[in-house]
């Protein structure tokens, strides 16, 4: 039994708020049970200097945690300056956006996401990537419908989700409890029609084996295809 009482395969309640932000062209409040993460999608008519000229846009990530996101303060990252987990986790929802962004039809402009962690509870970076794709979609819909660009340069959604063995099972979407004392964890990076984007995977202790592995990624796949289908049941209501 997991501390948690849910089955092995089954997601946290997932919820994915759309457009919570006034100002921003694109938002999304994203809830992993516990762990709750405002993104935003900031339309930006510029395109980084080394872009320029090619004809292509770029699509870029911040990610940060409030101080009190967790069980005791932590200080802003602006005044300490960043840390390497941070630097590494707005990297890769830069990449996982990426992955599904024709970036000639975006054309020579940016959208900038930011990921602002308000509560953790495990699974930020999986949190961040499964809601910044909603807001970087409304972001999208919005430079069409205001005639900026001709069409969306989505060409897939993405989404993100970690497993591990708990207590030598396999278990999908850990919480900070169960990230803590597992044996081995894997964040997953999936597209909405399968594709692998990114795999991160650690053994805590003892190597696993490939049977594991394999164990796990089953369960991230089935745990992103729910995620993708109420990514895209926004696309269309939102």
């Amino acid at each position: 039994m997991r501390p948690s009482g849910r089955a092995f395969n089954e997601l946290r309640l997932v919820s994915l708020e759309p457009a919570p932000a006034k100002h921003a062209e694109g938002s999304c409040l994203v809830k992993f049970g516990d762990t709750h993460v405002l993104c935003t999608a900031s339309w930006d008519e510029t395109t980084p200097p080394w872009l320029r000229g090619g004809g292509r846009g770029w699509v870029t990530a911040e990610y940060g945690m409030l101080p009190r996101s967790t069980g005791g303060r932590m200080r802003r990252e602006a005044k300490s300056g960043q840390s390497g987990r941070t630097q590494e986790i707005q990297r890769l929802i830069g990449r996982a956006l990426r992955a599904v962004v024709d970036m000639k039809t975006l054309g020579e402009r940016q959208i900038l996401i930011d990921c602002d962690v308000l509560q953790a509870d495990g699974g930020t970076r999986t949190a961040a990537i499964t809601g910044a794709w909603v807001a970087l979609d409304q972001c999208c819909r919005w430079a069409v419908e205001n005639g900026i660009i001709k069409t969306s340069p989505i060409r897939d959604s993405v989404a993100a989700v970690s497993s591990g063995l708990v207590n030598g099972a396999p278990c999908l979407d850990l919480d900070y409890d169960e990230d803590s004392s597992a044996q081995a964890d894997a964040n997953f990076v999936l597209t909405g029609s399968g594709g692998i984007v990114e795999i991160q995977g650690t053994a805590e202790g003892n190597p696993f084996s490939e049977d594991q592995f394999l164990a796990l990624l089953a369960l991230a796949k089935e745990g992103c295809v729910k995620l993708s289908n109420t990514q895209r049941n926004l696309s269309v209501t939102g």
